[in-house]
């Protein structure tokens, strides 16, 4: 039943328009690059949103234990305290990871934020309550705000780790390629500063050759699958990137290193030999 119910919630197009407004907001909010790279986490390698939640989440955890010992009111009122305040990084993270997301993975992601977003008006309750001296209905509205977090979590962990989103989908392709070297052709034929796709296995590689040195890596793009291979360059020589037409990550053709987000991690890369003016290449 419960997987029925999130497969509802993905198809759920009744949401798209709150979802699109919001998605709308957040990015006109956000705009300057430089900001948008750390929340999403760019120069971490890393999405950054996972490590903010660690703060409030364990605050809200340890208060939930601290209710249960005597004698802990003040402890419990700290942490609470705590991880309410560490909520703005976590939320302002996760709306621009959710604003680069596809329809579906948006609806959950709403959903996510909806229930977290209770869970928070929980907590700020029972501060409230706990400096009005009513520590025991301060008590009830904390784990109540949990409960509600708990089932906001299900629904960031269905989104990251069965919709994939925050992933580097990209990594997958290494697999579908061959494990020996593989001939792509003459390197001669391969354009002088400018990208071009072959298809290896099955699996399309984006080639970038700089005087005798031939870069390859895996062409869709790792933040949603998008084609670089029709993105534009920016840039030239060893300092040339190619941008994602979908959402802009930029990756810097030489050796995949991802230089603007939404996408986190570096494009995968494959090794490269020329052998008597021919290339081939081969996975890591």
């Amino acid at each position: 039943m419960l997987r029925q119910m999130i497969s509802r919630l993905e198809k759920a197009s009744a949401l798209d328009a709150v979802s699109d407004r919001l998605q709308s907001a957040v990015q006109n909010v956000v705009k300057p690059q430089r900001l948008r790279d750390v929340l999403h986490g760019t120069w971490l390698g890393h999405p950054l949103h996972p490590v903010l939640v660690q703060v409030p989440v364990g605050a809200f955890m340890s208060a939930a234990v601290m209710d249960a010992l005597p004698g802990q009111r003040r402890a419990a009122t700290t942490l609470i305290a705590v991880g309410t305040a560490s909520t703005a990084p976590a939320i302002a993270a996760g709306l621009v990871d959710w604003s680069s997301l596809r329809p579906d993975q948006r609806r959950v992601g709403l959903v996510h934020a909806a229930a977290n977003s209770i869970a928070l008006g929980l907590y700020v309750g029972s501060l409230a309550a706990r400096f009005s001296g009513r520590h025991g209905w301060g008590r009830v509205l904390a784990y109540a705000g949990l409960s509600v977090a708990g089932s906001g979590a299900y629904l960031g962990g269905h989104l990251s780790y069965q919709q994939g989103a925050g992933v580097n989908v990209a990594s997958s392709e290494l697999f579908n390629l061959p494990d020996d070297w593989a001939e792509v052709g003459q390197v001669s034929a391969l354009p002088e500063g400018r990208p071009t796709v072959r298809t290896i296995g099955g699996v399309r590689v984006l080639l970038y050759r700089l005087g005798d040195e031939v870069t390859a890596m895996v062409e869709e793009c790792g933040h949603q699958r998008g084609p670089l291979g029709e993105g534009e360059v920016e840039g030239s020589g060893a300092d040339a990137c190619i941008v994602c037409p979908w959402h802009g990550s930029t990756f810097r053709l030489r050796d995949g290193a991802a230089m603007h987000g939404p996408a986190t991690g570096d494009q995968p890369t494959l090794r490269t030999r020329i052998r008597n003016g021919v290339l081939s290449v081969a996975t890591p």
